[in-house]
């Protein structure tokens, strides 16, 4: 029997029976005006509205699509509208469980449907980075000849995951991550759709607010979470889902967190604080409260930045590559394995030896020019590339260290205001030790003496 007969069977018992499938599937749109956040893909002759068919000409694109983006963004919900905007059969596979066998299969049964009852084929893939090139490469005869519409998922970056010849015959459409007002426009619409839980609950806001956290911007995630708290809270014989329904539900307990108010802040001065003071479970636990609460993981990494600087330094050189290593990567994976490299770093920053020295220095020096203690440049520390400096006695007298032995130069180079200055006063924690014995050394044969 063919993929699509499936397909046809399961759409005509869900007619009969809405609840028959799970809040997600029934909620999927059917048009791309209802399509949920991508609005930079929906605009009046994009090629996606092109793809099926609206605007002048009718039908028209490649016979490849790949969609990049976050889980729960709605790549299979587009493939889906695309094939029933265009009138396609609809075949699902997933790289994680089909192989060329299967690929081939349903590459044979399109051609059949096409030659034998004239109907086109929207082959969607997903997960296509799981496949190998020799699996990606069974694709190409099928885009090449449009046996079939093939839209392809990704999770991940397709110039790294996908090879090039597939690559060059697509269309490739970035999504981004849903907001949380794409979340909540598509909560409510299941609340009140007749395809949906047609009014039967309603949702408070403390519980929307719970169940926003909870989808973390997966729309997928938030429509089975709603589904489970509605079908617990009509077990209860109640109308509307309380918070404890739905913690009870999803067992997972509301943070007190919010991302605008006070608790932002309060609860990332505490994990920096726990850092700065080398206690690395509390800093666990208040990491573990923004994650929960859905914090941006890209606030998270910035903070973790500033506090290898302003906290760690020089004690530990490595503490500030680990801190910009973890916030790219957050950038590139996002949540939830975010999680773990935002762990990773902090565990690192947390037991790092410490020392604020780098920070105290600056703040030293800005405070000393903002008083007006800046002076001139030393003559000799001037720029001496251009016709006339030697006139000035601009760059004269400059010894270069590299020509000494020590490979130090005996010269004043702060201004006369400042000369005898010592902004930085390093610790002995940790590799700063080292920084300490070198800065020693080094004002020695400056010829400086503490004031």
């Amino acid at each position: 029997m063919e993929p699509d007969l499936f397909t046809a069977a399961a759409e005509e018992r869900q007619e009969k029976d809405p609840t028959a499938s799970p809040l997600a599937v029934r909620m999927r749109p059917r048009t791309l005006d209802e399509v949920v956040g991508q609005q930079h893909l929906l605009k009046p002759g994009s090629p996606l509205r092109r793809l099926v068919g609206e605007g002048a000409g009718g039908p028209a694109g490649p016979a490849s699509v790949i969609l990049w983006g976050p889980p729960g963004t709605g790549k299979t919900t587009l493939a889906y509208v695309v094939s029933k905007a265009t009138n396609k059969r609809f075949v699902e596979l997933s790289a994680i469980t089909a192989g060329v066998k299967e690929v081939r299969a349903v590459i044979d049964g399109a051609r059949r449907a096409t030659g034998g009852f004239g109907k086109e084929t929207v082959l969607f893939l997903d997960e296509i980075h799981r496949f190998s090139k020799a699996q990606q490469d069974s694709l190409l005869p099928a885009v090449e000849n449009r046996w079939v519409t093939l839209i392809a998922a990704t999770t991940e970056n397709p110039y790294f995951s996908v090879i090039s010849p597939l690559l060059s015959r697509s269309l490739l459409l970035t999504l981004e991550p849903l907001t949380d007002d794409d979340i909540r426009g598509l909560i409510h619409r299941a609340l009140t759709d007749d395809r949906g839980l047609g009014g039967a609950v309603t949702l408070p806001e403390d519980t929307e607010a719970h169940l926003l956290r909870i989808a973390g911007g997966d729309a997928r995630r938030a429509l089975t979470a709603l589904e489970a708290a509605a079908g617990a809270a009509l077990d209860k014989g109640e109308t509307e889902i309380g918070l404890r329904t739905l913690e009870e539900t999803v067992d997972r307990a509301a943070v007190k967190y919010d991302r605008d108010g006070d608790q932002h802040y309060d609860v990332a001065s505490a994990l920096i604080k726990s850092i700065r003071g080398s206690d690395v479970d509390a800093a666990l636990h208040y990491l573990a409260r923004m994650i929960e609460a859905g914090e941006d993981p890209r606030f998270i990494a910035r903070r973790l930045m500033i506090s290898a600087s302003e906290d760690i330094g020089l004690a530990d050189p490595h503490a500030l590559p680990i801190a910009v290593a973890a916030a790219q990567a957050v950038a590139m994976i996002g949540f939830p394995e975010a999680a773990l490299t935002l762990s990773h770093a902090t565990i690192a920053l947390a037991l790092a030896p410490k020392s604020n020295a780098a920070t105290t220095a600056i703040g030293a020096a800005l405070d000393d020019v903002r008083k007006g203690l800046a002076g001139p440049v030393p003559p000799h520390l001037r720029d001496g590339h251009y016709k006339g400096a030697a006139k000035l006695g601009h760059a004269q007298g400059y010894v270069y260290p590299h020509d000494l032995p020590e490979g130090i130069a005996g010269q004043q180079y702060a201004p006369d205001a400042l000369k005898d200055r010592e902004y930085y006063t390093p610790t002995r924690h940790g590799a700063e030790a080292r920084y300490a014995d070198a800065v020693e050394w080094t004002r020695k044969h400056l010829g400086r003496r503490r004031p």
